[in-house]
């Protein structure tokens, strides 16, 4: 999901520290309501346990802009990559069942899990796929993954051709395909699906009868919240990702209101409404640190480590049990600090803010008896920089693309189909101003490119996910080679597809 520089954000001089106080009682409403407006939000609701307790849950805003549909605790959101502690506990209560045991290899699990190094092939564990320790750097191959047609298995299967950034072990990297790998073990050994094993284990123990992991349930369930972001600088209505294939790593809908439940348990140590659902061990599994993710800010937060589909820190003396998530319209968060018997779960349904991060923030430090900050004012004024660079940028380009006077065939030597060894294909159709991009795995994406100079292109996807982007197009050893890439929020890296053909071929979908 996308991220933020969290620590140039808080050097942000001017903003005060306030004593503590009761912030959920005396101010929360006001400051979402507030906070909403300058952030542009359309809707959001917010759910907060405490000592075994919903103290809060409620919607704000809209879940519906058009219809003027407000957002409630029961509307529905995509969580995202809050659907990893699903998936981490799932994995632990099958260890705890004798099903497997975390330091597995996975080709014990998964006989067609290949990396591109046999080294990593054969000792790759179920506990690196799930704690982002096999090399791969942050969202790598998501431009594959995201959004895409091809299924968990083959997914799995085209991890053979990736060249990892880094060392087996050697460095955190957020890998979501670690956690399509953990949702595929799942499958394998308990003979059921993952979406199976967390409906019966997890969904429907717990009452979460709005929870789902199926996008086609999602889009016609009548809470489900419409996803907006910014378009052309505008806040616009766009269509949720379908991400059924990414299930274990963030394929689940759902509401506060089925969450707070899940967060019940996850602070009563497995028991809900005096079941137990899960063995607290379990859930002790999963907040053991496999990885280090990065070191702790300010005095009195000192690491940053991951569990099984956790996020782990320390804040003022406290742990702090935390996940947030990211996807087309829809950003999330969810936060457990078991030494004070609380907890809480935000979704949004716009993903130009960070609010959802700021809220978490304030929330966090009220809990574990620290001073208030201002966090969304420094967020925002961060966002709004970082906004403005994209804009100015965008419009630089375009701007470029508006002075060349394409010459006749200009965009003739583009056409053709391009392959690249862990995405696929794609292909390009020339036009006498401009040239197409189309993705063998993306039937939704069409991305319009124009000469910005002898090399460079300005691209604009007609998928906000995507955004617009600077690709270049050149001939190295004999080789035509189009150098494509997306936005952050999708996948960080550049993707060289060599041009195999000089016909352009549309793909069948």
């Amino acid at each position: 999901m996308k991220k933020i520089l969290i620590g140039s954000l808080l050097v942000a001089a001017g903003l005060q520290l306030n004593a503590q106080g009761n912030f959920i009682k005396d101010s929360l409403d006001n400051y979402i309501n507030r906070e909403m407006k300058r952030w542009n939000m359309p809707g959001m609701a917010i759910a907060i346990v405490k000592d075994g307790k919903v103290i809060v849950a409620k919607g704000y805003g809209y879940a519906d802009v058009a219809k003027k549909i407000p957002a409630t605790e029961n509307t529905v959101f995509q969580i995202a990559s809050n659907s990893k502690a699903f998936t981490g506990t799932a994995v632990a209560l099958l260890e705890n069942f004798g099903k497997l045991n975390v330091n597995d290899k996975v080709k014990k699990h998964l006989p067609y899990f290949k990396m591109k190094e046999d080294y990593r092939t054969e000792n790759a564990t179920v506990a690196d796929v799930l704690s982002h320790r096999l090399g791969y750097s942050t969202f790598q191959t998501d431009l594959l993954n995201w959004g895409g047609t091809p299924s968990r298995k083959d997914l799995v299967m085209k991890m053979a051709n990736v060249e990892p950034a880094y060392g087996f072990r050697e460095k955190y990297g957020y890998c979501n395909m670690g956690f399509v790998v953990a949702g595929e073990i799942i499958k394998a050994v308990s003979d059921t699906t993952w979406d199976d094993y967390l409906k019966y284990h997890f969904f429907t123990p717990l009452g979460m009868t709005n929870t789902s992991t199926y996008y086609n349930e999602f889009i016609k369930n009548v809470n489900a919240s419409k996803a907006y972001a910014m378009v052309n600088d505008r806040l616009s209505e766009i269509t949720p990702a379908n991400v059924d294939n990414l299930g274990a790593a963030g394929g689940i809908t759902s509401s506060v209101n089925d969450l707070s439940k899940w967060v019940m348990m996850q602070l009563d140590n497995g028991k809900f409404q005096g079941k137990q659902i899960v063995p607290k061990q379990v859930l002790a599994r999963t907040r053991q640190s496999f990885n280090v993710t990065g070191d702790g800010r300010g005095a009195k937060s000192h690491f940053n480590n991951y569990g099984l589909g956790w996020f782990l820190k320390d804040e003022n003396g406290r742990k702090v049990v935390t996940h947030d998530g990211g996807a087309n319209g829809f950003l999330s968060k969810t936060v457990l600090i078991p030494q004070e018997n609380f907890g809480f779960v935000i979704l949004t349904n716009s993903d130009n803010q960070y609010f959802f991060e700021a809220l978490g923030e304030v929330l966090t430090k009220d809990a574990t008896g620290q001073p208030y900050f201002d966090y969304s004012s420094a967020y925002l004024r961060g966002y709004n920089n970082n906004y403005k660079m994209e804009i100015d940028s965008a419009s630089a380009w375009r701007k470029a693309a508006d002075k060349i006077k394409p010459v006749k065939d200009a965009y003739k030597k583009l056409e053709g189909v391009y392959t690249h060894p862990v995405y696929g294909r794609v292909a390009v159709k020339a036009g006498e101003k401009e040239a197409v991009m189309y993705f063998e795995f993306h039937p939704q994406y069409k991305v319009i490119m124009r000469w910005m100079n002898n090399e460079q292109l300005v691209a604009e996807f007609n998928e906000q996910i995507a955004g617009y982007q600077k690709l270049r197009f050149y001939e190295k050893e004999g080789k035509q080679i189009l150098d494509v890439k997306v936005n952050d929020f999708v996948d960080m890296d550049h993707y060289l597809f060599e041009k195999i053909s000089n016909e352009f071929k549309p793909f069948a979908n």
